[in-house]
Parts: C-alpha cells; sequence; structure tokens
C-alpha cells in the first residue's frame, strides 16, 4: 500500500515540473491548403516563450522535411531560405505568417485538406542549453480564404 503523503507528494512534483516547463505560448496555428499534386505548404502560427529562448527545430509526420524559413524582400525580389533557428525574445510575440518567418512541409506524404489537423513539433531551447519540445496541432485552411482570424484582423 502506498501512503497518502507519498502520492501527494508525487502529484505536486508532477505539478511543479509542468508549470516549470510550461514557457511557451503558441496561438493560431494554421497550414495552407495544397492544391492536389503540391508537394509542399507553409504552416504559420504566433509563439511567445516567457523568457528568452530559441526555435532550434521544427517536425511534423505529414512531410519528409520540415525546415523553418523566412522571407525576405531584397532588391525587389521576395527571397526565402532555411535558417537555423528563430530566436523567441522573453515576453514578445513573434509571427510566423506569410512574407515572414513560417515552417515549410515539403515532400508532402499526402494532401493536406481544409479542416486537416495538421501535427507539428517544436524543439525549443533555453539559454542554459535545456530544450523543450512543444507539440502543436494546426488546422488546414483552404487556399483563398482569409488566412487570418478574426482577432487578428481586428489588431489592424
Amino acid at each position: 500500500m502506498v501512503c497518502p503523503c507519498f502520492s501527494v507528494a508525487v502529484v505536486c512534483l508532477a505539478f511543479v515540473a509542468t508549470s516549470a516547463f510550461a514557457q511557451i505560448k503558441v496561438e493560431n496555428p494554421w497550414v495552407r491548403g495544397a492544391v492536389p499534386g503540391q508537394r509542399s505548404t507553409g504552416a504559420f502560427l504566433d509563439i511567445t516563450s516567457a523568457r528568452d529562448a530559441t526555435i532550434v527545430k521544427a517536425e511534423s509526420p505529414v512531410a519528409g522535411v520540415v525546415e523553418v524559413h523566412v522571407s525576405e524582400m531584397k532588391n525587389d525580389v521576395m527571397t526565402m531560405r532555411a535558417v537555423p533557428a528563430v530566436p523567441l525574445p522573453a515576453g514578445k510575440q513573434v509571427h510566423f505568417a506569410p512574407g515572414s518567418y513560417h515552417i515549410m512541409l515539403m515532400d508532402l506524404k499526402q494532401p493536406v485538406k481544409n479542416g486537416e489537423s495538421v501535427p507539428l513539433e517544436l524543439t525549443v531551447e533555453y539559454p542554459d542549453r535545456k530544450r523543450e519540445t512543444v507539440e502543436v496541432k494546426a488546422e488546414v485552411r483552404a487556399l483563398g480564404t482569409s488566412q487570418q482570424t478574426p482577432a487578428a484582423a481586428a489588431k489592424r
């Protein structure tokens, strides 16, 4: 028989461990719908870390290759490139949006369909080198529909 005090202590420790790692808040995750035959698409979200951190990796079982990219205007030409990391300054929301940072899902294993949920895993590293995995479910939104949530549109 387990001592009731021991059980309470285990539950309290589990709560402390959980709250210690609850450093990341993800809002508005979505994936751009793809047309039949399209082998890649983008995932977007807003992310805030309670303390300084860096996104160092992204993964998803729906794609053979997953990379964090940034789009930038250079000499009047939009360019896109993979980046090894994205800084998350403490308390500041970082937007992963079309024309900015985004997660590229390439070599799709099957088409992503409107309304489906796409699982994403983000690996976040803190200055002390400790890492946390953040699991995200991103809804697929059809091409040609508003890509913003009503809250994001209201901020304009």
